[in-house]
């Protein structure tokens, strides 16, 4: 999850759009002004607005007079069950201008207590209900308590699930109830493929929320189509979805509730077989979650006129990292540039841990629509899962961007590894850090292959931080066994991102070595814009002809085993006791805040 800086407090505590030690104090200022009549609900109610880390952990005490159009809706054996309509609706986030909590209306259910023996029943139930929710396992909202005025009866205030009242509504999504809304209309469309209906079928029989679901869609649904784009495997055409995407189902209406979409069409122009092209698909759906966001993918369309399939994807208004930096570099700060490589290396690792290779990293698949909020991972057409298809003699082929690709995958020493990623992954922190692509004024050929299996890397400059230059050394590592994870990656990235975000908004960690450095870094790069009477900026470079930047087909024989250049791993060691030494100084004058 990417910490944010509070808008309230300017602390790195943001996560949710939640500050904690903000909306604490928020909902402490207003204890004296409600209560339940019991203590101990008193308690539960404060300590889950204490201790809340996002809103959907948070409880409230509710008068029942913010109820209207209440009416029982069921009975079981240990309550009753009424629907209801909450005027103010639950807590989302605080107002800073208008100092309120911004509420969003909400039909709710009311559970009332009727057998049960004694009162620490209902507290149990209340408890493990707040302690079950979570992102990652959602069950049904518990949003705060209430009493009935007529029998006293204290009420749980619960998430409607409004068409089959089941404990199987998660995200705004009841899998059983849309399973079948779908599976009602299956003889109402086909692709004209067997494969790809069955994955279309499949994910709508199992999706748990609603961008886990893609659907078939006539190319008449889209307008205003036009090409933006073309890569080594295939054309990016961008199109507005009449329609849009499925949000949930309208009871009322019996339909889906839709929301209009700019999106990008993908045609897959130069796949060997069919399979590839599902693989692709079946990937994409995988790698996407609430945690770890892909480029979202809507569905599945086909081209009228030359009857290509064709992915529908989420448009990245933004563009690719490579187009981003070329037009923004010189006005990207030393936060956003940690942020963008803890961000990668936390999508990276969430993709290998579903042992998931990428294999065709680089900036050009890097998207976002605002890359100072996010970034997203496209492009997974060359992506496989581990294990998979052993022996199939297609696997050998070496598609790529030749720059990214590590030396053992174009030597022909070992397949594509997750350590492959890793290698990609140091190229492109290089280009974040320095704005430029590797190797932009020499061919991409065969002879620049072999320098790259013979240990040539992109000179780093000299004035960038010690400790970045060695986190993208050490993934450059010809020693595949010596690169790091992305786990590590991540670990040692999001440390950097928090001491630095920390001393630019309150002036902690002052004398993090990363600190420290980046300060250095930013007095040279002043000096030079100081001296420098010119008007051209850092990236006015020249890109050579055959200097390619999209994939392709690279099939190189007869390369060098692969090897380190011959200071290499004397500048990296050296490197690492330097950092490690001034972690022992930095440590010794500075005691971190907790």
């Amino acid at each position: 999850m990417t910490h944010e800086i509070c808008p309230e407090c300017n602390q790195n505590s943001y996560e949710y759009g939640w500050c904690k030690p903000c909306n604490s104090k928020h909902f402490q200022n207003d204890f004296n002004n409600w209560t339940s009549g019991n203590d101990k609900i008193d308690k539960l109610i404060q300590d889950s607005q204490l201790n809340a880390n996002y809103n959907f952990k948070v409880i409230e005490w509710i008068p029942y007079a913010r109820f209207e159009d209440v009416k029982q809706i069921g009975k079981g054996g240990f309550g009753t069950i009424h629907y209801a309509r909450w005027i103010d609706g639950y807590i989302g986030e605080w107002d800073i201008e208008n100092q309120q909590w911004k509420r969003y209306s909400k039909e709710v259910a009311l559970k009332t207590f009727d057998n049960f023996v004694n009162f620490n029943d209902v507290l149990n139930e209340m408890e493990i209900h707040l302690k079950t929710w979570s992102v990652d396992t959602p069950s049904i909202r518990f949003y705060g308590i209430t009493q009935d005025p007529e029998t006293h009866s204290y009420m749980m205030v619960l998430e409607y699930a409004a068409e089959c009242n089941q404990n199987s509504y998660e995200y705004g999504w009841c899998k059983p109830c849309n399973s079948k809304h779908f599976q009602n209309d299956f003889n109402n469309w086909t692709s004209g493929n067997d494969k790809i209906d069955k994955l279309i079928q499949d994910s709508q029989l199992n999706a748990n929320y609603n961008f886990k679901v893609i659907e078939w869609i006539p190319y008449a649904r889209f307008e205003d189509v036009k090409q933006i784009g073309k890569g080594g495997f295939g054309t990016i055409h961008y199109a507005r979805w009449i329609d849009g995407y499925i949000g949930e189902w309208d009871i009322e209406n019996q339909q889906w509730k839709r929301y209009s979409k700019e999106v990008a069409l993908k045609t897959f122009d130069n796949f060997v077989n069919f399979n590839d092209v599902l693989n692709e698909m079946e990937i994409h759906l995988k790698t996407w979650s609430v945690n770890t966001p892909s480029i979202r993918f809507y569905g599945i369309t086909q081209d009228p006129e030359t009857h290509s399939y064709m992915m529908v994807l989420e448009y990245a208004a933004g563009g690719n990292l490579r187009e981003y930096l070329k037009i923004n570099f010189n006005n990207i700060n030393w936060k956003q540039k940690l942020d963008n490589l803890y961000e990668l290396s936390s999508r990276l690792m969430d993709i290998h841990k579903l042992d998931i290779v990428h294999q065709d990293f680089h900036p050009g698949n890097i998207l976002s629509s605002n890359f100072k909020i996010g970034i997203m991972i496209s492009d997974f057409g060359l992506s496989k899962l581990i294990g998979t298809n052993p022996n199939n003699p297609e696997k050998k082929n070496i598609f790529g961007v030749l720059p990214y690709i590590a030396p053992e995958v174009l030597s022909g020493d070992e397949e594509y590894t997750k350590a492959s990623d890793v290698y990609s992954f140091g190229i492109i922190a290089y280009e974040i850090v320095t704005g430029f692509p590797p190797y932009p004024d020499i061919p991409h050929d065969k002879d620049l292959a072999m320098k790259i299996c013979n240990g040539l890397r992109p000179k780093i400059p000299f004035h960038t931080p010690k400790l970045i230059t060695r986190m993208i050394m050490r993934c450059w590592d010809a020693r595949v066994s010596y690169r790091p994870t992305f786990k590590e990656l991540y670990d040692e990235l999001y440390k950097y991102y928090i001491d630095y975000v920390n001393y630019l908004y309150g002036e902690k960690n002052k004398d993090s070595e990363i600190v420290i450095q980046i300060k250095k870094t930013e007095e040279f790069s002043a000096n030079q814009e100081s001296t420098n009477t010119t008007t051209t900026t850092p990236l006015n470079y020249k890109t050579h002809p055959q200097a390619i930047y999209t994939s392709r087909l690279l099939n190189y024989s007869n390369l060098p085993k692969p090897k380190n250049e011959e200071n290499f791993e004397r500048d990296l060691e050296e490197l690492t006791k330097s950092t490690s030494a001034l972690s022992i100084v930095a440590s010794k004058l500075h005691v971190p805040d907790f």
